[in-house]
């Protein structure tokens, strides 16, 4: 491609404004499609002929955005690591509020460490957030930052039952993790694709990487928290690349720590790997066992799965030899079950089955039941359709498929149904605060702001500030007159579940189904399951999904193979 030659004298600036000017063009385009269905095009025909000039092919415009495509499509792949940074709360300015990274970690670390001396760690419910909050409260001790206390955040209604972080002003709350970034958050960090929940003055930097603790333990910290060794363990198991390592769902799933017969080192230490990850997500569930595990431990593997051993025997917790036998149960009920089943192959399966034996349930069960199937296509009755490939083939990206696409193909096919369907913010605040409490975060306006930015409607510009205080006070505290002002402003399903889901190439999510025809009032009576009864609407929509998914993805693979 012809370089453009530099006027001497000049200093070259354009490299550093061209991520401005695109995202310009890209957030334009909302504004082109909200008036493209607002406005009556035929209306007048000198406008029509000029813009079917501009858009026809061969068109103006339509030629110039073909080059810009090729163009951006000709340049290469941005490299694995980026720049990570974190940003104070309540900062304005981005050049001068961005905390950046050199060589001796946080470069504001001092300064936060004297306006903060004590912190409390907000992580994910799995692995990477166990070892991702252990390397940041090691980080954070070792600058005079006392780490007092943690807490487990989970995606769902989950997220806004969490605790409130201690009304003290010299306690810092960090969050670690974590997508959904939350403005009473002063460090937040993440690894995942994309980022929501975080105010304009909370912008953050985040890095795209393997796995959190990679960002924590070797760019964050000036040294190494966790070994080379175990953060490339923890980031296959984050990302479930077994394939490329050689691993099974019988590694995976694996509950006895047996020593290789052969002494080989690196099979120990994957199997230790593997069962700390195992141990951990079987006793997630438990009451204050992940805070406790992360309050206690240091940043190593061995010392992670010694503790949960440890804390187990404490609490007595179920033996890893009984939740074997609930887990090979499982497995055998699973293989009979009629919500199972195999089709050319895609295993289709919907809910989880029984799983109320402690260690009964693993999610890569499905591929040990068909280990040569290429996907699996599973629905949960919470609306939730999940479509991943098989992550033990060599692989991944099966077929010439795009699960990520094909989800959004598939959404198309509802677009219309689920557009005209209005959830009400009295239904999202009383689903999302299902399990909150007086001391919970709760679901409020400016959750509602993150997520659904300027999809809401009803919202007349007279009325915000009344609807904000009322969305930022608990449901439980509110009137029924407060309940009916909430009534009146709503998001579509569709920008619900567009908000909601996500995912690539060989694993996504539709979510967010299950605001499709609630209630905008908590039910009464006591719940009590009846098999007569016809399933809510929400059931049967996200079962009609999951079905559209698997007949396109056979359509998908029979004009690839």
């Amino acid at each position: 491609m012809k370089k453009i030659k530099e006027a001497i004298g000049f200093i070259k600036t354009y490299e550093g404004e061209l991520p401005q000017h695109l995202n310009d063009l890209i957030n334009v385009l909302p504004v082109i499609q909200n008036l493209s269905k607002t406005k009556d095009l035929n209306a007048d025909e000198g406008i029509v002929q000029r813009l079917y000039s501009l858009l026809a092919d061969g068109g103006d415009l339509h030629v110039l955005v073909q080059e810009l495509i090729d163009l951006l499509e000709s340049l290469p792949d941005k490299p694995s690591k980026s720049t990570i940074g974190f940003q104070l709360r309540g900062s304005q300015n981005l050049d001068e509020s961005t905390i950046l990274l050199k060589e001796s970690g946080l470069r504001e670390i001092g300064a936060l460490a004297e306006r903060y001396p004590k912190a409390e760690i907000y992580f994910h419910q799995d692995l990477d957030g166990v070892a991702t909050a252990l390397a940041m409260k090691t980080y954070l001790e070792a600058n005079g930052i006392n780490v007092i206390d943690s807490h487990v955040i989970q995606y769902g209604d989950k997220e806004f039952s969490v605790q409130k972080p201690k009304a003290q002003g010299d306690v810092m709350p960090v969050l670690v993790d974590f997508a959904h970034g939350k403005p009473i958050f002063t460090i937040h960090t993440d690894h995942h694709d994309t980022q929501t929940g975080v105010e304009d003055e909370t912008a953050t930097q985040f890095r795209g990487a393997r796995s959190n603790v990679e960002t924590i333990s070797q760019v964050v910290s000036p040294q190494d928290l966790f070994t080379n060794e175990d953060i490339m363990m923890i980031s296959t198991i984050d990302s479930a690349d077994y394939a490329k390592h050689g691993i099974s769902p019988d590694d995976v799933m694996n509950y006895i720590f047996k020593l290789s017969e052969t002494g080989d080192v690196p099979k120990n230490k994957w199997m230790l790997a593997l069962l700390t990850n195992k141990l951990l997500l079987a006793y997630k569930n438990k009451p204050g066992f992940l805070e406790q595990l992360v309050m206690g431990s240091s940043p190593s593997l061995l010392n992670i799965y010694q503790n949960i051993n440890k804390i187990a025997k404490e609490e007595g917790y179920a033996t890893p030899e009984e939740m074997l036998q609930h887990q090979e149960s499982y497995v055998e009920k699973q293989r009979e079950s009629e919500n199972v089943r195999y089709e050319d192959g895609i295993i289709v399966q919907y809910g989880g089955g029984r799983m109320f034996k402690a260690g009964s349930y693993d999610r890569y069960t499905p591929f040990k039941i068909y280990p040569d199937a290429d996907f699996l296509v599973i629905a949960w009755p919470m609306g939730l359709v999940q479509a991943s490939c098989n992550p033990f083939k060599e692989s991944r990206a099966l077929k010439g498929v795009n699960l990520g696409e094909l989800a959004q193909s598939v959404l198309l096919e509802y677009q219309p149904m689920l557009e005209s369907e209005l959830v009400p913010l009295s239904t999202l605040k009383r689903i999302g605060e299902t399990k909150a409490t007086e001391k919970s975060i709760g679901f409020k306006m400016s959750d509602v702001y993150a997520f659904y930015e300027d999809k809401i409607e009803g919202l007349n510009h007279n009325y915000v500030n009344i609807v904000t205080d009322i969305m930022n006070k608990p449901w439980s505290r509110l009137s029924e007159k407060q309940k009916q002002v909430l009534d009146r402003v709503g998001v579509s399903v569709w920008n619900i579940v567009q908000s909601n889901s996500g995912g690539h190439k060989c694993i996504t999510n539709i979510s967010g189904l299950n605001f499709y025809k609630r209630g905008k009032r908590d039910p009464q009576g006591k719940y009590s399951y009846d098999k007569n009864r016809e399933p809510s609407p929400y059931v049967t929509l996200t079962k009609d999904i999951q079905q559209s998914f698997v007949e396109l993805l056979k359509s998908k693979i029979n004009s690839t193979s």
